[in-house]
């Protein structure tokens, strides 16, 4: 299988090098890495060049957002299979694109897969704040508030063809839209790797404690949108994310 793994930023200097450099450590080469920029202007550009040809495609232009930004990757992506990895983020190790493959390969007919992933801080000692087991996919668990972690979920470009990209009507929390538009709305055949996948930093657009409020607004829209109970899934799903959190 060839995998495109898309990486979209803008002005993330400070945390680009790791992200691209753990695309680049894995240890399956078959990786297309697209890599797309919003313009940055706080050096990230010149981390981004400085990788020369390693990355497979580099677009820098203004966007419309994360999202947009994705849509753009997603539309030069050329892979079997296209996941993403954002800026601030890592590969949990360097097998982690050998074990999605591995699901991939054990039934064709699988059409996406997801695995697990922590949530470190955003400092040298990258203490573990969160821990997101992903466990067996199904509908029931969706409709009490459950989706896998976003940054390890795989899907055959075949079906994204199909289904389509991410609704840009939602600014914060579309990566919940466009999961519950492939496991709910049209149940693709979703396979769980019991393995770690990503290693994510608190303090990214998705973890920023200031984009809380936001993102539940966001939530309950997107889960009325697709016709369910919307303010008792959001409901429970903030109470499965607090379950996750490490105490100390």
């Amino acid at each position: 299988m060839r995998i495109s793994v898309i990486t979209v930023c803008y002005n993330r200097k400070a945390t680009m090098a790791k992200a691209i450099q753990s695309v680049l450590d894995q240890d399956y080469k078959n990786i297309e890495y697209i890599v797309i920029d919003g313009n940055s202007t706080d050096g990230t550009q010149e981390v981004i060049r400085s990788f020369g040809n390693q990355i497979t495609t580099y677009v820098s232009e203004p966007d419309k957002g994360m999202y947009d930004a994705i849509n753009k990757g997603i539309a030069l992506a050329t892979g079997d299979a296209i996941g993403l990895m954002h800026s601030d983020d890592e590969f949990y190790d360097r097998t982690a694109i050998s074990k999605i493959v591995a699901q991939f390969e054990k039934d064709s007919t699988i059409e996406g897969v997801y695995g697990d992933g922590v949530y470190v801080s955003n400092d040298v000692q990258e203490r573990l704040i969160r821990n997101r087991i992903g466990g067996t996919f199904s509908i029931d668990r969706i409709k009490s508030g459950w989706l896998p972690l976003h940054p390890t979920v795989y899907l055959k470009k075949t079906v994204v063809d199909q289904y389509g990209l991410y609704n840009l009507d939602f600014k914060i929390a579309s990566d919940t839209e466009f999961l519950l538009r492939y496991l709910y709305k049209y149940k693709i055949k979703m396979s769980y790797v019991n393995q770690y996948i990503v290693k994510m930093r608190m303090g990214g657009m998705s973890t920023d404690a200031q984009r809380a409020f936001e993102v539940l607004k966001e939530d309950y829209n997107i889960y009325k949108y697709h016709g369910l109970s919307a303010l008792r899934v959001v409901l429970q799903k903030k109470s499965l994310a607090l379950k996750q959190y490490i105490l100390r």
